[in-house]
């Protein structure tokens, strides 16, 4: 997989004790790379980084340290770098406003500024989000060349990331030997293992733990909805074009799902509920805090120039998603490495690029 560009790899993960962060090092591991892990603790009990108990090299510091971020860079001495690491919450951002902005857009640039100094360092992967544009509240489909903004603070810092990751490319990474650097916007990410707060399906599996009925707030709201290995399938695609040397990769790129991942917050929980049916839930009548109504990613670059599509349809993603919590709630058993080996098998039969190189 990935030109098994990855085998043996000195790879730089911030962000790994988070729910995409855990399950990317998971891969990472599976693909024979040294992973070290820039993080704070986990965010919630239980976390999905602690369920998987991975033998890594585990920093446990803030990214707004930059002298800290500095030295891990230098004694980890990367070959490539995921950035991960922020703070990831729409509703947490009204809540602590300089924490998203100071995390998100300092933290960023901290670790970039990091890798500058950092003779190993050939390849960087910034991770942002489909929110860091400015919402028209479109039919259509964002592209990468579309203007960026955000209403509420998380959006507008990762907007303001996209901007630093932009920044340093053009003013400090276009030297023949600097590393290559890009950024990845991906949809609204699910998956088993995550129980962060305000997010639908953890809010979910907590209601079903306590055995009441969910309260929502959005039932018509669209979103970009793919399985977490979507995303990371992306993440890394474009890791191996920066590692080859390619420089018309360093650039943004959007990781969505096709047409048919375009859905409303109802149809995701009916279809959750054909997997799982003691799911229940009503909507709430109480003011809440904007949030965008209609969001998609239009991911034709990602299709044509990197060759790189979903693999489960998002029946299938819910399907697995449900099948995770569920035994997981009942059993306490984990099954992150059977579905990313299923993941990969399929993405094998349907001979997606990334899996046939």
């Amino acid at each position: 997989m990935f030109g098994n560009c990855y085998r043996n790899r000195r790879v730089l993960l911030t962000g790994h004790t988070g729910f995409k962060g855990s399950w990317l090092a998971l891969w990472l591991q599976q693909l024979g790379a040294h992973v070290t892990g820039v993080s704070l603790d986990p965010a919630t009990s239980p976390s999905h980084w602690d369920l998987l108990n991975l033998d890594m090299a585990d920093h446990r510091i803030d990214i707004r340290d930059a002298a800290a971020v500095a030295d891990v860079v230098r004694a980890a001495a990367p070959e490539i770098v995921f950035h991960l690491a922020a703070q990831p919450l729409v509703r947490h951002s009204y809540r602590a406003p300089l924490e998203t902005w100071s995390t998100n857009v300092m933290g960023a640039a901290n670790v970039l500024e990091a890798c500058r100094h950092q003779p190993s360092a050939r390849a960087i992967v910034v991770v942002t989000t489909d929110k860091c544009y400015e919402n028209q509240e479109w039919e259509w489909g964002y592209r990468e060349n579309d203007r960026l903004g955000g209403h509420d603070p998380y959006s507008a810092s990762k907007a303001g990331a996209e901007l630093v990751v932009a920044s340093y490319r053009n003013a400090f990474f276009n030297q023949p030997h600097s590393p290559l650097l890009a950024s990845a916007r991906a949809g609204n990410v699910i998956g088993g293992g995550d129980w962060s707060e305000d997010r639908l399906i953890p809010d979910l599996v907590r209601a079903i733990a306590r055995n009441t009925a969910l309260e929502i707030r959005s039932p018509n709201a669209t979103r970009p909805w793919q399985h977490v290995l979507e995303s990371l399938s992306g993440y890394l695609c474009l890791g191996h074009r920066l590692l080859e040397g390619k420089r018309e990769f360093a650039q943004a790129w959007n990781f969505g799902p096709n047409e048919e991942g375009n859905r409303s917050v109802s149809y995701v929980l009916q279809c959750l509920k054909q997997a799982w049916p003691i799911l229940e839930w009503h909507t709430t009548t109480l003011p809440q805090p904007h949030e965008a109504s209609l969001l998609h990613l239009d991911s034709t670059k990602a299709h044509m120039r990197l060759g790189w599509r979903s693999v489960w349809s998002l029946d299938q993603a819910l399907s697995a998603t449900a099948d995770w919590y569920r035994l997981q709630h009942k059993t306490g058993l984990v099954t992150s490495l059977e579905q990313l080996q299923a993941y990969v098998m399929m993405a094998c039969s349907t001979k997606s690029s990334w899996s046939t190189e």
